[in-house]
């Protein structure tokens, strides 16, 4: 007994070492299996007589195991049996006596899966066991003949095991059995105060067939899956293919773009495509053919700060007073080619090849100087403070702003030659797109005013410049607010 217990000790040992715990895998190796197994081992014996020796014993057992996605698994289990178990007996007329036994039976198996390669069970049954004690001589033992004396019983078993998987289908096994009878006779001494009991330790092997085999290792098996080679470690569906979330037929783990919205065309980095490659993908862009290199805004369109239809990188004339129609370089039209814009020309049906004045009018002989007329004195620059002539972040002029600027209108129409510029700044608060446009809008609110008070729109030219021309410094809220003005300039 102690040899066996012993061998038993070193095999697990050893298989230990060989085939240590690393991955367990997704599904359980019986998972679906029926297996063939043949074993052998010694028995021994557990009755009325107290000296007992080792003898031997064999089996051939059928059993299948249930499917199983876990790391237990339950299965059925029958078998056929056969052997041995000796005892012995100083006081007897015979000196050893010996006990030929067969059992059919079956059962319920649990078995757990510790790593993928080692697997110990238990398993729990009845048989049907005949029996024929004997004497040395092979005389059979006829029991006590005052009873009813039966060589024929149904035991009840138990069994403590382990299997170690050598390959897919074939498994090394050891195990330990009890086989417990419900009666006194297996040794053919029916007046013992206990029933008698058998013990066996066998060894052996089971070969597997109708196996589910998963070759990818991935959780589901070869007959269910439909991506029978999928990668190590990749997460797959029920289907057993690489999961994609967002369904845009790129794979979770090749897919940098993973919260694709749905039906949006990807490429084969499952990020939408960008066929312009502006940085706005296709189903957000309203302009898909810019031209590459060329900034655009949110929707995929490339900027045009003055608002006349050109954008930016074709307008020739990229500060174009808002209203004013343009030509396809969007520059002001000239109608009659005279040099003067129709915005400005105030003779806009002049003959070609007539000269003309700034206004676009036809120049006139000169005429005799009149005396000059005692005139206000004409300003250099007059410099309206933002705070007091536009709502923050708005356009439209202030009621503060009429007084100082319908003097400067005063001045102005006493000087209906003079030549003005009107300037827009900002302080350097938003995007350089946003500050150019502001303080252009500012700027020709101020024009506004000014035709809107009598004086002809060509005595004046309106810039917006941004906060590009800062007069203070930005980094404090005095220095924004003097940055945040209107020029008015005389130039002529």
């Amino acid at each position: 007994m102690k040899i066996y217990l012993s061998l038993f000790i070193v095999i697990v040992l050893f298989t230990t070492a060989v085939f240590p715990q690393k991955t367990i895998q997704k599904y359980h190796a019986f998972s679906g299996t029926f297996l063939i197994g043949v074993e052998g081992g010694a028995s021994i014996g557990s009755t009325d007589y107290k000296d007992v020796h080792l003898d031997y014993l064999g089996r051939a057992s059928l059993e299948y195991f249930l499917p199983a996605y876990t790391r237990s698994s339950f299965g059925i289990k029958a078998f056929a049996s056969g052997g041995f178990f000796s005892y012995e007996d100083t006081k007897s007329s015979y000196s050893i006596y010996r006990t030929d036994f067969s059992q059919f039976g079956g059962g319920i198996i649990y078995a757990l899966s510790l790593n993928k390669f080692v697997y110990p069970y238990l398993f729990t049954g009845a048989a049907y066991t005949q029996f024929n004690p004997k004497d040395d001589l092979g005389n059979t033992l006829k029991g006590d003949p005052n009873k009813d004396y039966k060589k024929k019983e149904i035991n009840y078993l138990g069994e403590v095991g382990i299997r170690f998987l050598v390959t897919e289908n074939l498994s090394f096994n050891l195990n330990g059995n009890v086989s417990i009878s419900p009666n006194d006779n297996l040794d053919g001494i029916v007046t013992g105060a206990n029933n008698d009991v058998f013990f066996s330790v066998m060894a052996g092997l089971s070969f597997a067939f109708f196996t589910e085999q998963d070759s990818d290792n991935d959780g589901v098996v070869d007959s269910k899956d439909l991506c029978p080679n999928t990668p190590p470690g990749i997460l797959v569906d029920e289907n057993g293919c690489p999961k994609d979330s967002d369904k845009d037929g790129v794979p979770d783990y090749l897919d940098r773009c993973s919260n694709t919205p749905f039906q949006v065309k990807v490429d084969e980095n499952g990020c939408p495509i960008d066929s312009d490659k502006d940085g706005v993908p296709d189903y957000m862009d309203l302009c898909p053919d810019t031209p590459r290199g060329i900034k655009v805004d949110d929707f995929g369109c490339s900027y045009d700060l003055d608002g006349d239809g050109v954008p930016d990188y074709l307008d020739k004339c990229p500060n174009t007073p808002s209203n004013v129609s343009v030509d396809e370089h969007g520059c002001p039209k000239d109608s009659d080619n005279d040099g003067v814009p129709d915005h400005l020309d105030v003779c806009p049906d002049t003959p070609a090849g007539v000269k003309v004045d700034e206004f676009g009018c036809p120049v006139k002989e000169e005429e005799p100087k009149k005396k000059e007329e005692v005139k206000a004195e004409l300003p250099k620059e007059v410099i309206l403070s933002s705070g007091t002539t536009f709502a923050f972040n708005k356009t439209e002029l202030l009621p503060s702003a009429f007084t100082e600027l319908d003097k400067l209108v005063a001045v102005m129409k006493q000087n209906p030659t003079s030549r003005w510029r009107i300037e827009g700044h900002t302080d350097n608060i938003g995007s350089d797109a946003n500050n150019k446009k502001v303080s252009l809008d500012r700027a020709q609110a101020v024009l506004r005013y000014f035709t809107s008070k009598g004086l002809n729109q060509r005595m004046f030219e309106v810039v917006g410049l941004g906060k590009d021309f800062p007069i203070a410094d930005n980094s404090t809220e005095a220095g924004r607010a003097k940055n945040r003005r209107v020029a008015i300039i005389r130039i002529k």
